[in-house]
């Protein structure tokens, strides 16, 4: 298959690959790392393992709960988005999540939460885990 050959020249020549797509299981098994983006903004990266097995963002978690066999096998909380997805080109003031996140909260609408370092090598984008 074409993603075992990109895989088996990454490994050949100890090059790194950049892999843009919207399959998660997918990644899950290629990836070693992870970055999650809406609307063209980093919301989460970090090891693969640690991502799928325990997602931050509430986009991420989202997206893992709408793959039926991992969210169940992971016991994945069940997250449900709202809403259109927004216009890159004229994002949404704040967090650009904010009009379809559960989590929501004011200061979401106002102002952009900063990329936080929440572990070694893993950061979130999100007002939840500010100072936690």
């Amino acid at each position: 298959s074409i993603i075992k050959l990109l895989l088996d020249l990454r490994e050949k020549y100890e090059q790194s690959l950049l892999f843009i797509t919207h399959d998660i299981a997918l990644l899950s098994l290629i990836a070693n790392r992870i970055g999650v983006l809406y609307l063209a903004q980093l919301f989460e990266e970090g090891p693969t393992e640690k991502i799928v097995k325990n997602p931050l963002h509430p986009y991420t978690k989202a997206l893992l709960s709408a793959i039926p066999l991992l969210s169940d096998e992971l016991g994945l909380e069940k997250v449900y988005l709202k809403g259109e997805i927004g216009d890159p080109s004229n994002p949404p003031r704040g967090c650009r999540l904010h009009p379809r996140c559960p989590y929501a909260m004011d200061k979401c609408k106002t102002e952009e939460p900063p990329l936080i370092m929440v572990n070694e090598g893993r950061s979130v984008k999100c007002w939840l885990y500010y100072n936690s």
